[in-house]
């Protein structure tokens, strides 16, 4: 591709707004330490010395509506090229209530600008390639003419779910711009400790539709013309490509780090007098295009920009305390018909799949927004190993319903991605097969929770995951667990746990509906039950945070949800036979948790049993009996008590589970004890 741009063609007043972009962002870069120093903030601060030409173009490259830009820490100069202000960079720097990346939220050095979707990223280096990959294939099936550009360090590529996210956009021939920004270091450690080879781009030569493009990136114009050549390139060839920006890191990697401790003085001799900010100025002269004078001018020019921008952000207000509950998770969709979750329609009775399978195909059709990807989910006739999702790829087309590659956290960091291109989007996942697999995920699953607190609320991933959770079919270790109680402990997502057929599709239904991340887990062993199975109205809709009474009673309350519930409700039965009156609270969501339905029933039966198929030891139950000891205690006539997995795997011999598992008859033990107490 022919060169646009050299130091002889390029115009005069380019050069000059280059001049000054590089000048401004670097006396900011140069004073963040200072704010520090006076205890005004900016704790955290990656100085970008070094790699001046590959940002300058990144920012200049970087078309507004049309493209997205995942920047990460070091990329200050990128993010002014883009068009972020000198003031709008302070006020992050040092936490400011009007910061636009986060409100003082997120940590410094962490800038965006989410309205012109310069987003919002993690520390996590890396991890925003997924959320690129992902809004890269909303460009293409909204056919939108654009690019995803995403940015990091060479020692992120050492990551896997870069490697996952280069992969699946290889092979679904995504725009997405991966700028590599190679100073040789991560951190302390070099780059012959990351990988064999001595340029990273070229660990990834054998990927099938990558274009990677090497340049210098201390260099203004080779820079510009790569990644140039780079966005024209990924639109007209609907291709990913890396660009492999060779810079130098002239500081410390933080103002934490001291790199006298491992770099020698030859080194930090050669990486000064490589400056590319100092390079440029010299170029300007020596080929004419600029006088000293005017370079001058710029400079001073530069000088008083920060100094009014510094002037207003350090008057700028500080974050109130009071809003910390603000934006943890978005108003939910609220039923309209079925304000409760109850009805008393009926009529034939439908199980779990069946239910599940026909509330997706409903939702899909109110909503043409709607997408389903994972693994195993569309494979011909078949529909994931339980047919959840059986016959939608026919109906809905390959566009909108897919098979993932086996790769969780891509699964869950592309959903993330995708649902940043509109906020109309609404996304399914299966984020593994089953529960036990999606720990890889769990590192994008922390990013969906606090994206929309970390953003001030300007995002929420829409993303409803579901998940095959549970025992009682014989699985063993990576078959039979249940991670309610990781998720519950991490704000910002909704965990509904349903086993009814009914309550299964009224909480999908308002799951899709509904902004934010809601975890969907499925005990799979009732999938086909037919003691599962209810009448589901059309367009039955159950609210978040509602629980039902299965069974009423008045001498002793069994809260709980899941596969137990049924076991709970056989034993309160057994118990009704021996005079005993006992009622069942299926909590159907565990978060946000209905304690009102919980204390009403406790305040009636004045004893309490909390059951569930989780381990008692780090389960979701002590989260409920603390509830209830805190707030209710002087109501209680017994302690409340626990029924739960042994503190062990789950086994997989049908003996080694039973005896790990609930059962009816250690919940009818337990609940006797209580009623006799």
């Amino acid at each position: 591709m022919k060169k646009k741009y050299d130091i002889k063609s390029t115009d005069k007043k380019t050069l000059a707004n280059w001049y000054h972009l590089m000048t401004l962002g670097r006396a900011i870069d140069e004073k963040a330490p200072a704010y520090l120093l006076q205890s005004l903030g900016w704790s955290y601060h990656a100085p970008y010395a070094g790699h001046d030409g590959i940002q300058l173009a990144m920012g200049q490259v970087f078309t507004k509506g049309k493209d997205f830009m995942f920047p990460y820490y070091r990329d200050m100069l990128t993010v002014l090229s883009a068009g972020v202000t000198a003031e709008e960079l302070i006020l992050n720097g040092i936490s400011k209530a009007t910061d636009p990346a986060s409100g003082g939220r997120h940590m410094s050095n962490h800038f965006a600008k989410p309205e012109w979707h310069i987003e919002n990223v993690s520390s996590a280096t890396g991890n925003h390639d997924l959320h690129a990959v992902g809004v890269a294939r909303a460009l293409v099936y909204y056919k939108q003419k654009g690019v995803a550009i995403t940015s990091h360090g060479d020692s992120a590529t050492s990551e896997g779910y870069v490697y996952e996210a280069i992969n699946g956009a290889s092979k679904e021939r995504l725009p997405v711009i991966f700028v590599i920004q190679d100073n040789g270091y991560g951190i302390s450690v070099p780059k012959k400790d990351q990988t064999a080879n001595r340029k990273v781009a070229d660990n990834f030569t054998g990927f099938k539709n990558l274009r990677i493009i090497h340049c210098n990136g201390k260099d203004v114009f080779d820079s510009m013309n790569a990644m140039t050549e780079a966005r024209e390139y990924a639109i007209e060839n609907r291709t990913p490509v890396i660009v492999q920006a060779n810079c130098v890191r002239i500081g410390s990697h933080s103002n934490s780090d001291k790199h006298t401790l491992y770099r020698d003085e030859n080194e930090l001799a050669y990486v000064k007098a490589a400056d590319p900010l100092l390079k440029f100025r010299r170029m300007l002269i020596r080929y004419k295009r600029f006088t000293d004078e005017e370079l001058k001018e710029i400079e001073a020019n530069a000088k008083k920009e920060l100094s009014q921008a510094n002037r207003k952000a350090l008057s700028a207000p500080d974050p109130d305390p009071k809003t910390i509950f603000d934006f943890v998770t978005p108003d939910p969709y609220v039923p309209q018909k079925y304000t409760d979750g109850t009805h008393n329609e009926q009529g034939e009775k439908k199980n779990l799949v069946t239910a599940i399978n026909e509330t997706l195909k409903a939702e899909f059709r109110h909503n043409p927004d709607t997408f389903l990807w994972g693994q195993d989910v569309a494979n011909k006739d078949k529909g994931g190993v339980f047919n959840v999702s059986k016959g939608m790829q026919q109906e809905f087309g390959e566009d909108r319903v897919f098979n993932a590659p086996i790769a969780e956290d891509f699964i869950v960091g592309t959903a993330n991605g995708m649902s940043r291109f509109d906020p109309k989007i609404r996304i399914v996942v299966e984020g593994a097969e089953f529960a036990d697999y999606f720990w890889p995920a769990m590192e994008q699953y922390i990013e969906c929770t606090h994206d929309y607190w970390r953003s001030n609320g300007k995002f929420s991933p829409n993303i409803t995951l579901r998940l095959a959770s549970g025992g009682y079919i014989g699985g063993g270790i990576y078959h039979s667990q249940n991670l309610e109680a990781v998720f519950t402990s991490l704000p910002g997502s909704r965990v509904v746990y349903p086993c009814f057929a009914d309550d299964a599709a009224g909480l999908l239904r308002t799951s899709l509906r509904s902004k934010g991340l809601t975890v969907f887990l499925e005990p799979k062993c009732q999938y086909n039950s037919v003691e599962a199975s209810a009448v589901i109205p059309d367009d039955f809709e159950v609210p978040f945070g509602k629980a039902r009474i299965r069974r009423e009673g008045k001498d002793l309350t069994i809260v709980t949800y899941g596969n137990t519930l049924l076991l709970s409700l056989n034993a309160a039965e057994r118990l009704a036979k021996e005079n005993w009156d006992v009622e069942v609270i299926d909590l159907r969501t565990l978060m946000p948790l209905d304690k009102e339905a919980i204390f009403e029933s406790v305040k009636k039966t004045n004893k309490a049993l909390i059951v569930h198929e989780d381990k008692v030891f780090g389960g979701f139950g002590g989260e409920i009996v603390s509830t209830i000891n805190d707030e209710i205690f002087q109501y209680l006539d017994a302690p409340v008590k626990r029924v739960g997995s042994t503190f062990t795997p789950v086994g997989f011999h049908p003996i080694l589970e039973k005896a790990v598992l609930p059962s009816e008859e250690k919940i009818y033990e337990a609940a006797k004890k209580l009623l006799e107490f």
